[in-house]
């Protein structure tokens, strides 16, 4: 070896081991399993949804992805953990316009900001609740009208469970009451199974659930599906009419929608990734089918990270108005 290699060959070494981690940050994403996270339980309609959408999208990435559940405070804890995450792809949040739209109104403090703290990657759908009751334990209450008559005839005497405060499920039946005129008694729970049981073992009165968990819970002859909230009828459910018709309340509306965030910073190159996967697998026949058939979810017509920032900026302030109207609040 001559003197000048010599020389050379530790700065050489050195700048092989400086170049080495380098070369590693620059391995093409995706290069491990990707995780969705959720702030709601198994079986509520987020987990339904996102593990729908987890096989395809992990097909299309050419990598694993992994549905986890953070369950707590109206999904903000797991709100929480994806605002403060690296902006690295591997972590990204299912999410639900009660998270980032109803809840930074709703409670009087957050941790996070959901307009500048996250990163918007894909509108999934809108969302619509339907009113349902026991058919066992509420066999009188066989048209919304039934449910308004009983609760006027007895103010404060009937309650309504939630999957958590802030979300659709509460808003959806604090609107109701408010549009009514009727006083009833808001329960929370933490999520589809309490709020579920409650109304089936009679403790509750009535729900504004979710259609796609609710679907199953109708078909089978548990609970009575009395309005859906959406303007028109649904597809899934076209003998339900809406709360408008149902209920005497007209242009009676609300639906929430589902979404795709990262954490705030997340690279552009990813997230375009992301969305036109996503956007590519809502969009084929099949996945329409089950979204519209077994969801009750219409299809997204949004499909830019753009347009959807612009659907979230215009529902923070369309439920503030909600949230206020409601007198609803959660420290």
């Amino acid at each position: 070896m001559s003197i000048t290699r010599r020389l050379l060959a530790p700065f050489l070494a050195l700048m092989g081991c400086a170049a080495a981690p380098a070369m590693a940050q620059e391995a093409p994403w995706p290069n491990r399993p990707i995780e969705f996270l959720a702030g709601f339980p198994n079986g509520s309609g987020v987990d339904i949804y996102q593990r729908r959408l987890a096989g395809p999208l992990s097909r299309a990435l050419g990598q694993p992805v992994v549905v986890n559940n953070r369950v707590g405070a109206g999904g903000n804890i797991a709100s929480d953990v994806v605002a403060k995450a690296r902006p690295d792809g591997y972590l990204i949040l299912f999410a639900t316009a009660g998270t980032h739209a109803i809840n930074q109104t709703l409670y009087r403090r957050l941790p996070f900001n959901v307009m500048t703290d996250f990163t918007p990657i894909a509108h999934l759908g809108d969302v619509p609740n339907i009113m349902t009751t026991s058919i066992e334990r509420r066999p009188n209450y066989r048209t919304c009208q039934d449910v308004i008559a009983d609760a006027k005839a007895r103010p404060g005497a009937l309650n309504y469970p939630s999957t958590g405060n802030g979300a659709s499920t509460h808003l959806a039946g604090a609107l109701f009451a408010t549009r009514a005129g009727i006083d009833v008694v808001h329960v929370p729970f933490p999520g589809q199974p309490g709020a579920v049981t409650s109304l089936l073992g009679g403790q509750t009165d009535f729900f504004f659930n979710q259609v796609g968990p609710a679907m199953g819970m109708i078909q089978q002859g548990a609970v009575r599906g009395l309005a859906v909230t959406t303007r028109a009828r649904i597809a899934a459910l076209p003998d339900v009419p809406t709360v408008a018709e149902a209920c005497g309340l007209p242009d009676f509306e609300s639906t929430t929608w589902y979404g795709v965030f990262g954490p705030p910073g997340l690279p552009d190159a990813i997230t375009r990734r992301l969305n036109e996967e996503i956007v590519k697998i809502i969009e084929e026949p099949e996945f329409r089918r089950w979204l519209i058939d077994t969801q009750g979810i219409d299809p997204p017509t949004v499909r830019t990270p753009a347009e959807f920032r612009a659907v979230q900026e215009r529902d923070v302030a369309r439920w503030a108005q909600v949230v206020r109207d409601a007198r609803a609040t959660v420290d």
